[in-house]
């Protein structure tokens, strides 16, 4: 049988997805909210 305890000891968290994640949280990207906001922005402005 599997000791789950003795694997989990062994587990290493990939190195390609912890870097996925810095570059993910590190970029500023625009999402549909920031969008709306801009263009609600512009029509109060005019």
């Amino acid at each position: 049988m599997i000791n789950f305890d003795e694997e989990i000891e062994k587990f290493q968290p990939s190195l390609e997805i912890e870097q996925a994640e810095d570059v993910i949280n590190s970029n500023d990207l625009t999402d549909v909210a920031d969008i709306l906001k801009e263009i609600l922005k512009g029509k109060k402005e005019k």
